[in-house]
Order: structure tokens, then C-alpha cells, then sequence
């Protein structure tokens, strides 16, 4: 790590929510694998994001076995010109996750053909959407597709966000049996409701029950981030928290105001004011 070694040099450059911005990582060349391409499967993200994965023959890199790897989206997978039976090169990214970035050409067969991304969402066959400024296509479907809702649900039980004691698969299993159609419904849920379903013995009812009466006492710039808004992360939660105050007083604010926040421009604000333009939130948000 090379360090800025000045602590008044140290102060005035800051922090951003995670990392200091007087330091910075020196990496090593990232360790790569070459294995072949099965297939490919589209995921739906919680903000409808499509995100392409890679499924290989597994291959040893950086001590695990490597099965599936993100090709990220769909310029991705036509700058590499990536086909199924190709040979691929993949590191880790950050040494955390897997990605393909490299195609072996020289042993591609000649009836190979290219990769199409998708047009409809793969959950729910809602037509994809990409906007100019954005790399990613997406699901707009956000109220009823299946992965979205449990992806939205996910994010405000989380640990930065309103801290539920709960697990994706027992998420999934609530959402199955009807009690979990977004996230207001944590509210409405008793302990005869929880405790009837498989796995639920007494006692985690009653902590699950316990931990959702817990999450009222969650401060403010948390509830912001548990709400999934888009573009709104962790920091831009707390920036935002403390020039308004109350959810209401960010439901008003105007979209100039909102752009004179820092960190704040003109894509984040109107993020935020078709957010909360929307009366389906509205309703989930009063209830």
C-alpha cells in the first residue's frame, strides 16, 4: 500500500465510505486460468440488471475451482467476440471474482457462431431495456419479477441497511408461501405466520419476530439505503440523510435541490425523484 506520508496532507484529502483517498493498493498481475466455455446464463439482478455468466469445465485458479465466471454485459461479450466451446482465459477480479478476459482464438473451430444477448428478461419475458448512458441492459418489470422483488427484499434486511436476521433461502421460502411480497410485508408478519413453515421451530420464529420489531429503531440514512433506491448507495444514503433529515422532506425536494447535495448530480437526482414518483413505492413506503 503506498500512503500519502503527510498527516495534514492526510486529513485534507479524506476519506470516501470505505477507503481512505491517501492510500492506494499496488497489485501484483492477477493469476489466470484457460478452460472452455459450456454456456451461458443470464442473471436478474435486484435493480433488473442483466448480467451475463460465463459456465466452464471447472479449472484450478488461485486455490478454488473456478465453475462460472461474469462476462459483465453485452458490450463485454462482443468486444470479445465469445462463442460456446471457446477457450477462455479468467482471473479473479480483485482476487474475489471470477471473470473471463480472454478468448483463445487459435484453437476456435470454424463452425463456431456468435453469442446474441438477450431481448426479454429471462424470468419473466419482459422486453429488455438500456438507456444511452448506461452499459447494462435491464428488466423493467421491477413489481413483478420474481428475482427483483427477492433481490429488493435481500438489500433491506442486510447488515448496512435494516439488519433482519434472515437468510436468501429462507427470503425465498417466505416469498413462496405468499407471507414476503415486498419489503413492508416484514410489518405484517406474525409468529403464527412464520412458525408453521418448514424449518421454523419455535424459537427462530420468535428471533425472526424479534429483529424485524428491532429494524423500527434503525436510524434514518439506513432506512434510505434499505430502500433500494437506485444509484443511492451506503454514502450517498448518509449525504443524503443529513441534509434532509426525514423521508418526507426528501420526497419534496425539489430536482434542483436534490443536484446541490454533493455527490448528487443531475442522473442520481432524477433517480430519486422517479422513485418516489412512483405510486407503488409510495404505497409499500405509507404502509
Amino acid at each position: 500500500v503506498i500512503k500519502v506520508d503527510s498527516i495534514s496532507l492526510q486529513q485534507e484529502l479524506g476519506m470516501t465510505a470505505k477507503t481512505p483517498r491517501w492510500a492506494i493498493a499496488f497489485k501484483f498481475k492477477a493469476e489466470q486460468a484457460r478452460t472452455k466455455l459450456l454456456s451461458v446464463d443470464f442473471q436478474v439482478g435486484r435493480q433488473g440488471t442483466i448480467t451475463p455468466v460465463a459456465n466452464l469445465e471447472p479449472v484450478q485458479l488461485a486455490g478454488t475451482i473456478i465453475k462460472r465466471a461474469s462476462l459483465y454485459n453485452a458490450d463485454q461479450m462482443k468486444e470479445l467476440d465469445i462463442r460456446i466451446n471457446d477457450y477462455v482465459y479468467i482471473e479473479k477480479g480483485g482476487e474475489i471474482i471470477p471473470k473471463v478476459v480472454g478468448i483463445d482464438k487459435e484453437v476456435r473451430t470454424s463452425d463456431s457462431t456468435p453469442l446474441k444477448f438477450i431481448t426479454h428478461c429471462p424470468e419473466c419475458d419482459t422486453a429488455l431495456i438500456r438507456t444511452q448512458e448506461e452499459a447494462n441492459f435491464y428488466c423493467p418489470n421491477s413489481k413483478q419479477c420474481p428475482p427483483q422483488i427477492k433481490g429488493k427484499i435481500e438489500h433491506f434486511v442486510s447488515r448496512k441497511a435494516m439488519n433482519i436476521a434472515l437468510a436468501g433461502a429462507t427470503i425465498e421460502q417466505l416469498f413462496n408461501a405468499g407471507l414476503l411480497k415486498n419489503y413492508a410485508d416484514f410489518y405484517t408478519l406474525k409468529f403464527t405466520d412464520v412458525v408453521r413453515l418448514a424449518r421454523f421451530a419455535e424459537k427462530s420464529a420468535h428471533k425472526l419476530i424479534e429483529s424485524i420489531e428491532a429494524s423500527k429503531q434503525v436510524p434514518f440514512p439506513r432506512v434510505l439505503y434499505a430502500l433500494g433506491i437506485r444509484h443511492i448507495g451506503d454514502a450517498s444514503a448518509k449525504t443524503l440523510a443529513k441534509k434532509f433529515t426525514s423521508l418526507n422532506n426528501l420526497m419534496n425536494a425539489s430536482l434542483e435541490e436534490l443536484q446541490q447535495t454533493e455527490d448528487v448530480g443531475e442522473i442520481v437526482a432524477q433517480s430519486i425523484k422517479n422513485f418516489f414518483s412512483d405510486d407503488t413505492n409510495l404505497t409499500i413506503i405509507r404502509s
